[in-house]
Formats: structure tokens, sequence, C-alpha cells
């Protein structure tokens, strides 16, 4: 422990560096303007990664942008930890509202990081949890201390769904074979109580289309004679919840699968004051599903939300219409056992059932993903619980997070195996937002811990 510890502080500058040269590269995914600066930061990975000491590292072409894949093969005998991280970044719209620029990183003390925190687009999300992988091995082979093999997948199109990914993880089933996957793209609650996402949600996001007339109306003319299609929209959507925030769907709860109270009493323990959530947001009270608290409504329980209303006229003063169509955006946050593909049919068929004969009703899919969760007896949870309170002296504490990952559902799948959800940021890093950040202590930290993991791993493997 001490000889990680010793390790990070003589070589902090230069981690801290590094990092900062990877986040002047703008690999925004979303945006075909950045191609180059894309391929430019793999191949950025690609250098580090050989430089921190795998054997083997290759640029593999995909359909999109490449997948930079490394390993270091000490023993075909001992478990396999393969590392999962993403090299591309989120636009960093508005410019405006950035106090520095987005990819001209700079460190600043905050109340929260009175150590610093780099402030640049990706700090977070993910080049700066995705590089202390890198170090982590760095600090392992130079110590020789690495006591498993380890395998490097980071691919650079996660900010745009990952199309790429799962038609290279599809065909690599054999060169990814591994006994668990590190992920460090999620946060902890506090720089001094750390935490693990046992859970992610899944997702289904539909758009509904109400058409009534064939035309835009004159409001005096027809109003009270034919179906308003916002009106009916309106009553269609808030039919979607009953008076104890159920969701109404049939069958939407069928599968959902209920914590155990031991679970449930793990999540409880992590600190929550209701007023300051409260007071964040600017709310009187909080809002949900009866028979549940806060952190279990946004975590375990699913959710249908309407992301965008919209028809009509909109603009400035008055026009008295009767709209022709009407529109909306909804997603569903869905639990582990809850299939996309069957929430997705199980939502058109009761949205279209429940419509009045005066309007027809279209919903179109988008797109979705499965939900997910790692059991807090699993070897490879244990082993981050044991590295985290190595480093931090208190236990982690089990997390459902409210977010989607579906690249993890993709991995169990494909390749039979857990994922364990090792973050190091915080909700104020300001991820997907200007003025992303990430704490030069979380940063360090993440390098000190990582190589624990592996050591109880394989530990608890044997």
């Amino acid at each position: 422990m001490e000889n990680i510890k010793s390790y990070v502080q003589q070589h902090k500058d230069r981690f801290i560096n590094e990092l900062i040269e990877l986040l002047k590269i703008p690999s925004v995914s979303a945006d075909t303007a950045y191609s180059q600066d894309v391929i430019d930061t793999a191949e950025a990975v690609k250098t580090s990664l050989s430089q921190a000491g795998c054997d083997l590292v290759e640029t593999c072409d995909t359909p999109g942008y490449p997948i930079i894949y490394g390993e270091k093969i000490i023993d075909p005998n001992l478990p396999t930890v393969l590392v999962y991280g993403h090299y591309d970044v989120q636009p960093p719209d508005p410019m405006e509202l950035w106090t520095s620029p987005p990819f001209e990183p700079v460190i600043k003390t905050t109340d929260i990081h009175p150590d610093g925190a780099i402030f640049a687009r990706g700090a977070c999300d993910d080049k700066g949890q995705m590089y202390m992988h890198v170090k982590a091995l760095e600090y392992m082979v130079q110590s020789n201390t690495l006591p498993c093999n380890v395998k490097f997948m980071i691919e650079g199109e996660e900010e745009v769904g990952s199309a790429s990914l799962a038609w290279f993880v599809e065909r690599n089933q054999e060169k990814l074979k591994n006994d668990v996957i590190l992920i460090s793209d999620t946060g902890m609650i506090s720089n001094q109580q750390p935490s693990i996402t046992t859970g992610l949600r899944g997702l289904s996001y539909v758009e509904v289309e109400v058409t009534g007339p064939n035309r835009d109306l004159h409001s005096g003319l027809y109003g009270g004679a034919v179906a308003n299609p916002i009106n009916i929209l309106a009553k269609m959507i808030a039919s979607l919840h009953d008076e104890d925030n159920h969701i109404t769907i049939p069958g939407f709860y069928d599968k959902v699968q209920e914590l155990s109270a031991e679970e449930r009493a793990e999540m409880a323990k992590a600190p929550f004051s209701l007023e300051k959530y409260k007071n964040a947001l600017n709310i009187a009270d909080v809002y949900g599903e009866k028979g549940y608290v806060t952190n279990e409504r946004n975590s375990i329980r699913p959710t249908l939300d309407v992301n965008g209303i919209w028809g009509g006229y909109t603009g400035e003063g008055a026009k008295t219409v009767i709209a022709s169509k009407a529109y909306a955006k909804i997603s569903m946050r869905l639990v582990p056992n809850q299939d996309w593909h069957e929430i997705t049919e199980l939502f058109t068929k009761h949205f279209t059932s429940i419509a009045p004969a005066g309007v027809t009703v279209k919903v179109t899919p988008h797109h979705g993903g499965q939900g997910y969760v790692t059991p807090i007896d699993s070897i490879g949870y244990k082993a981050a619980n044991m590295a985290y309170t190595e480093t931090f002296g208190v236990p982690a504490i089990p997390v459902r997070s409210g977010g989607s990952i579906p690249i993890v559902a993709l991995f169990e799948k494909e390749l039979k195996s857990k994922t364990i959800l090792m973050g190091f940021g915080l909700d104020s890093d300001a991820i997907h937002s200007p003025n992303e950040h990430f704490g030069i202590f979380n940063y360090l930290k993440g390098i000190e811990t990582i190589p624990l993991f592996y050591k109880y791993f394989v530990e608890l493997s044997k």
C-alpha cells in the first residue's frame, strides 16, 4: 500500500500533465468536424498503453471509430481483468457558459476540490477515469506487482451510442475473454465516502404522434366539435400514472425485480439530506411513487417521463387554432429483468388503445437498452469494496444508479462476465455540461485504488 502511495506522489506531476495533454485533443465523436481529432486521440491512447507496459497494443478498425485493444498476459492460468473505457467526449456546447476554454485544460480550486480540479471537456467523462487505469497498470508493471492478466478495450463512440462496440464485441469474443470487466465511468458519493454502482437502469425511448383533423382548424368555428390533438395527448399522458404515481400500462411491472431488505438497508446507509436535495433543486417537496423513498425512486424503480411535448402555435402573440397534430417524446427507465423491447411493445399497445375515436396515434421507438445489476456478494464486488476500504478508510456503499449504460448488459450477454463499476467522479463534476472537471484528489486516488482491486480479486478467486 505504501509503495503505491509513494509512487503516485513521486509521479503525480507527470500523471497530471499527461492527462492534460490528452484532454487538449477535442475528440468529439458526435461532430464529423472533429473526426481527425478523435483518431488522433485513439493513437495517443495506444501510445500510452504501450508505454504503460502492455505487450500487445492494436488499433482495431470498426465500421466507425477504432477501438484500441491492449493486453499483458503474464500467465494464461491466472484470472484476466478486462478494462473498458472510452476516449471520445461530449460536444462542448454551449461554449459561452465555460469559464475557461473546454479544450485548454486548467487546474482550479473549488469548495469540493480544495486540492484542485482539472477543468476540461472529458476530464471526468471519461478520459480522466480511463487514464487512471493506464497509470495503475504502469505502477504494477514497474513494481512487478501485477497479479493477473489484463486486457484493455478503449472505444471512441460511447457518447454516440457505441454502435461499433457491439459489432466488435460480437466478433472478438475469444480475444476479449475475461473473468471480470472493470469500468470507471461512474461516480461515488463523496471524497470521504466511496460507493460502488451495483445497478443501472435500462431505457425505452419513444416518440408519439397524435393526429386529429386533416388540417389546422379555426378554434372558434370548430372548437368543441372535433377532437383537439393537444388536449387529447395531454389527457393520454396524464392517464399513464395513477394517484399513487404507479405506471398504468398493463404488464409494465410484471418482471420488475424487487430488492431484498438487506440491499435496501445497505443503500439506505448512503448519506442523504432531503432538505439539501430540495434546496439544490429549488422545489418545495419531492414527488414520486408511493411506498419508496427518493433514493429508491430514482434508482431501483422504473419510471415514465415526458421529455418534450409540442404542437400547435407557440410563437409570439395569439393564434386561435386547433392543431392537426401533437407530439411528445417519452422515456421509460427500466430496472433489471424488464426487457426494453417488451416494454416498448407494451407501451405502444396501451397508448394506442387509450386514444379516442376522433384521433389516430403513431408510436415511433427510438432506442433503448437493458438494465443491469451486480450482486453485492460477488467476488468482483468484494474485491472493489476491499480496495476502497483500504484507500479511503471506510467501506464502500452499494448504490443503484438511475442512469443507463447499455453496453454493460451487452458485455454480460456476449462475454458472459460481470462488470464492476468503480467510479471516482462526483455528481458535482458537471459531466456533459459546461465546466466539466475532475478532482486531482479523485484522479490520484483512483490510480492508488485500482491496483488493490487486482490484488484482492486474485486472492478471492483462489
